[in-house]
């Protein structure tokens, strides 16, 4: 299932097709060997308070949550093979590809939601 993100605070969308990582085997991979992360893609890391980038191509964005989906820790354009401190406030981790936290004007404290994307129509054959 993919999940629509928006910046409560600022009333702005982040992403429009987040995937969620909840199992050992989801958040172990994370993005590790994407070539690119897409403006409309993330990945919501459920439970997590500590990132790394090792064997990753791509730089990104990261918010750290608290229980409220509220940011206690935002890195811009964090780039491969780097480790993050552990933020014991947090509790999940929103990645998204560089630069969409600047251009959403989203700020530490700012507010997050997550809801299922719409799916798209079928269309009858």
């Amino acid at each position: 299932m993919r999940w629509k993100v928006t910046n409560e605070t600022r009333q702005r969308p982040l992403a429009d097709r987040a995937e969620k990582a909840t199992n050992f085997v989801q958040r172990f991979k994370g993005l590790m060997g994407r070539a690119e992360l897409a403006v409309g893609e993330g990945l919501h890391i459920q439970p997590c308070n500590s990132i790394h980038t090792f064997f990753m191509r791509i730089p990104i964005d990261v918010a750290f949550l608290d229980a409220q989906g509220r940011i206690v820790k935002q890195m811009l354009a964090l780039p491969p093979w780097r480790a993050t401190s552990v933020y014991f406030q947090a509790r999940s981790v929103l990645e998204l590809p560089a630069g969409v936290l600047a251009a959403s004007g989203t700020q530490e404290g700012d507010r997050l939601s997550f809801e299922p994307a719409s799916q798209a129509p079928v269309s009858p054959a």
